[in-house]
């Protein structure tokens, strides 16, 4: 029998920024599931304050080299690789001169939320999408960590449907405690456009924040988890008014063997994404 295929897309991974929770599962996760036999593919930006030389990153010539156009401009899409040699395990870098070559993550080092945050999270989904069609590899289910990778779920159900790549993919959301008070872009809803995408399905990017982007990440998803302990209580109340199947917060001693089981459980269900 195949080996089921799963892709983590993640927004932190442990070394390559500072130990979190969030990168701690970012790190020990894919593991985890490779370990389960598995077939596993992991994603994360490469933010510039991650240090080269040190993590032995190498840039990956066969894959970069394509633009993506993001409000009418071409941007330069990069890949990078390093490997975690004792997890024998490969960590994709999405790169890019103007969103990611900056020393800091997500704010400025007076902790203000970059004003292109939005456009990051667009170049960073839908780069992770791109790479992934070149290496003509399918995921059976993609796991998604992190606010900016919350555009995910609408591109693989909405413009990524028709590509045989993703057309039974099944995506998995997690919802951490990575809340920010920033209003994003006034124009993110036109910036995320792109064929196959209606203006229905962009209600929530429409003077989006944090809260609404989460929603819209919950509308298109096939299961959804609970990443942290204490986790905005807005979006758990929208989460169970929805008859998504969801997993609550699980302790780190045994979350690989609970998500495992419950990739089995949104593999095998038969819930359709309403339009």
């Amino acid at each position: 029998m195949e080996k089921a295929k799963v892709l983590f897309v993640a927004q932190e991974i442990t070394p390559y920024l500072k130990e979190s929770p969030m990168g701690t599962i970012g790190r020990y996760l894919p593991q985890g599931i490779q370990e389960k036999g598995r077939e596993i593919r992991t994603f994360m930006p490469r933010y510039g304050s991650i240090n080269e030389r040190r993590n032995q990153l190498h840039e990956v010539i066969r894959l970069s080299g394509m633009n993506l156009i993001i409000d009418d401009t071409d941007h330069p899409l990069i890949i990078k690789v390093a490997s975690i040699q004792q997890a024998r395990m490969q960590i994709y870098f999405i790169d890019n001169e103007d969103y990611f070559q900056r020393k800091y993550t997500l704010h400025d080092k007076n902790n203000k939320f970059f004003a292109d945050n939005d456009e990051r999270a667009i170049f960073f989904s839908r780069g992770v999408l791109e790479t992934v069609k070149k290496l003509g590899w399918g995921p059976d289910v993609v796991h998604c960590h992190g606010w900016i990778t919350s555009l995910v779920p609408i591109y693989i159900k909405k413009a990524y449907c028709d590509n045989p790549l993703f057309s039974d993919t099944k995506v998995i959301y997690s919802i951490y405690d990575d809340d920010f008070e920033e209003p994003m872009h006034k124009d993110f809803a036109n910036k995320i456009k792109l064929e196959g995408i209606n203006t229905k399905d962009l209600k929530h990017y429409k003077g989006a924040n944090y809260v609404s982007v989460i929603k819209a990440a919950i509308d298109f998803s096939d299961g959804v988890i609970i990443g942290s302990p204490k986790v905005n209580p807005e979006l758990v109340s929208y989460l169970k008014e929805t008859d998504k199947p969801y997993l609550e917060y699980q302790p780190m001693d045994r979350y690989v063997d609970a998500y495992n089981d419950f990739y089995e459980e949104v593999m095998v269900n038969d819930h359709v994404i309403v339009d």
